[in-house]
């Protein structure tokens, strides 16, 4: 298990800011959450130390981009073996319209999620994957409507808050 940080409300105002919008200044940061410049960059600096900020990126709109289909591939296998998973992953790693992959538990081993322009698009992307690694049964479900999509964790349920 990953080790876990202690994060006050400081923290969190630093954490939400930038969860809405990643290109903040550390002058504009202490402004907005109210903090001083000083304190607002120790914080930062903390935080991204300690991993809780894995990086800033451009949030990009999918259906401007010609990557309007979402599809939801279930994914099972009879193979459980160390080199079997390490050709999966680098198959996986190989197609950028891969862009989740999670391994589960109950019926399905592993569930992903893949951006692609059409039905042509994802068979292309099916056939490649399935060229590279043995799979037992692919099942897929697209996306008929994106209802939420958010990026942004839910810092205020967290319970590493340890003033408030």
């Amino acid at each position: 298990m990953a080790e876990r940080l202690t994060l006050d409300e400081a923290d969190l105002r630093i954490l939400s800011a930038l969860q809405k919008d990643g290109t903040l200044s550390i002058a504009a940061l202490s402004e907005a959450i109210n903090l001083s410049h000083n304190s607002c960059w120790r914080r930062l600096k903390r935080l991204e130390a300690a991993g809780a900020i894995k990086g800033r990126v451009a949030l990009l709109d999918a259906d401007k981009l010609g990557l309007a289909m979402t599809a939801y591939v279930s994914v099972r296998t009879s193979e459980h073996n160390d080199q079997w998973l390490a050709d999966f992953k680098r198959a996986v790693a190989a197609l950028p319209e891969i862009v989740e992959l999670y391994r589960m538990t109950g019926d399905v081993d592993y569930l992903m999620k893949i951006r692609i322009a059409d039905i042509g698009a994802y068979d292309a992307v099916y056939k490649k994957l399935i060229g590279m690694v043995k799979l037992t049964d692919v099942s897929s479900a697209f996306a008929m409507e994106e209802m939420k999509n958010t990026t942004e964790l839910p810092l205020s349920t967290s319970p590493l808050v340890i003033a408030r």
